[in-house]
């Protein structure tokens, strides 16, 4: 592979599609995207499309630099078990490496402070988990999950935080996100030497508790479950199959079946929330990401 695809593939663009999602997810709770229709001004250059378009570009930054980190703390590892990866392969080195994360995890920062201070503290946050579960909780079986999981939970409060307000109301939100990446970074143990049946018993039951929280949320005066159960049963639909498969056999094709297939299906879920939050005019706004990541899965590694 050549140098500028190979430090692409450190990127994962397509897992990098997934965390706009949770922006445009946290957008429409904080109640944006109602904004934005209310005020008939649904122009490139309205208040709420530049706060948006900032924090795209920050969530570009954020996670991009974040798994670029991760490829450099692995590449020894890598060599091992994973030698086609761009480090190990020797088509990136490992200094250009760190190079394009620092930058593109700074340029995440500096994108973020450009919509306030909250939402630049809340990339800065955001920045450190990731470099910690890079660097420590990866390989802490309780930790390493919680820790890749508040990496999302603080992505989309970065969404939130287009209205400031909104992260005191509807930080919980955050758990969602947190509990099912949680659940995956659980599964993607098993990617290299297979799986363990408990373990992944225990990511299907997460996976249960991250939908019973999507039905809670129906709690809310500002949410509209009917306009997200299309949306959920799709969602359903891509996560579990894969998961149970991986059960059956336990074997590590399978495994990062299941890892790739709930990483893509993140955007399904954010369309499933966003819809009850935006309508499903809006859902299938944020789902219209969705073919955009698989077609990007097929040319560059999710796992």
């Amino acid at each position: 592979m050549n140098r500028i695809y190979a430090h692409l593939v450190l990127m994962r663009p397509a897992n990098i599609i997934t965390a706009i999602a949770d922006i445009m997810l946290g957008f429409a709770a904080s109640g944006s995207v109602m904004m934005l229709l209310e005020s008939n001004n649904i122009q490139i250059g309205s208040p709420q499309l530049r706060l948006l378009f900032w924090l795209i570009l920050a969530t570009i930054g954020l996670y991009g630099g974040g798994v670029v980190f991760n490829d450099v703390f692995d590449a020894d590892l890598d060599r091992v078990e994973r030698p086609e990866r761009p480090i190990p392969s020797g088509a990136a080195s490992r200094t250009s490496a760190t190079v394009l994360g620092a930058l593109l995890l700074i340029g995440g920062i500096g994108a973020a402070f450009q919509v306030s201070m909250l939402s630049g503290a809340l990339a800065v946050i955001t920045a450190i988990l990731a470099l910690v579960y890079n660097a420590l909780a990866k390989s802490h079986p309780i930790l390493g999950p919680l820790n890749m999981g508040m990496c999302r939970g603080f992505n989309l409060l970065l969404g939130l935080s287009a209205v400031p307000s909104a992260v005191q109301v509807y930080w919980y939100m955050a758990l969602i996100p947190i509990v099912y990446i949680a659940a995956i970074t659980v599964i993607s143990r098993g990617e290299v030497h297979g799986g363990d049946k408990r373990i992944l018993k225990g990511a299907f039951c997460l996976y249960l508790v991250v939908i019973a929280g999507i039905f809670i949320l129906d709690r809310l005066q500002q949410y509209n479950l009917l306009y997200a159960l299309p949306f959920l049963a799709l969602f359903i639909y891509f996560i579990f199959p894969a998961l149970l498969q991986a059960i059956k056999t336990l074997e590590p094709l399978h495994i990062r079946l299941a890892v790739k297939a709930g990483v893509i299906a993140l955007i399904v879920m954010d369309a499933t929330i966003a819809a009850g939050f935006a309508g499903w005019q809006y859902g299938l706004i944020v789902l219209a990401l969705f073919p955009i990541s698989r077609f990007l899965a097929k040319q560059f590694a999710v796992t």
